[in-house]
């Protein structure tokens, strides 16, 4: 076995954890495949490192509850900085155990923390499948929590977040009836 194939199995077992099922599956399993799979569309000559930054861009998120964190802003935000630092950090790991460098796991690390996304190609192409991901599979469930207006307001927020690439390819997308009326309204 490759020390990539070595590598995203070992963030598949890691993933398949995830006491949350979703679709008969653990959720952080499922999320990892549809990144992968998403890429694969999306960037189909993507590099070893951003391969591994994807499918394990929420290795073991479930280890850190949101609700460990003040239910605020500034509690998000914490909750959000400690899972990248978590998941550089178990990527990290996994691939020193399959015999990567350092190095390489600091990369890895970089891509995964989103570290200057507008300046570095695959930490926008993170950016750009995990958003492509939300909008084909997780948006219609998100998004009927809210009010049309909010809704707008996130499918804008999510847009401002993607590249020329990210837009063009979400408007590839088949999406949710309610998800393209919302996607419409926020572009108009």
């Amino acid at each position: 076995m490759s020390q990539l194939a070595t590598v995203l199995t070992a963030i598949d077992a890691a993933n398949a954890k995830d006491p949350t099922l979703e679709d008969g599956q653990p959720a952080a399993l499922l999320y990892g495949r549809r990144m992968s799979e998403r890429l694969s569309k999306f960037l189909p000559d993507a590099s070893e490192f951003l391969q591994i930054a994807i499918r394990g861009q929420h290795i073991e998120r479930f280890a850190i509850p949101r609700k460990d964190y003040p239910m605020d802003k500034p509690g998000y935000f914490r909750w959000r900085n400690a899972l990248k630092e978590r998941h550089a950090q178990r990527l990290a790991e996994i691939m020193a155990a399959a015999g990567y460098p350092a190095e390489a796991g600091q990369r890895v690390g970089q891509i995964v923390r989103k570290e200057r996304a507008k300046n570095d190609p695959e930490a926008q192409a993170v950016e750009d499948v995990a958003c492509l991901v939300f909008l084909e599979f997780y948006s219609e469930a998100f998004l009927t929590k809210y009010e049309e207006a909010k809704s707008i307001d996130i499918v804008q927020k999510t847009w401002r977040k993607m590249s020329e690439a990210g837009h063009a390819a979400a408007l590839g997308l088949t999406l949710a009836p309610r998800v393209g009326e919302i996607v419409g309204k926020a572009l108009a």
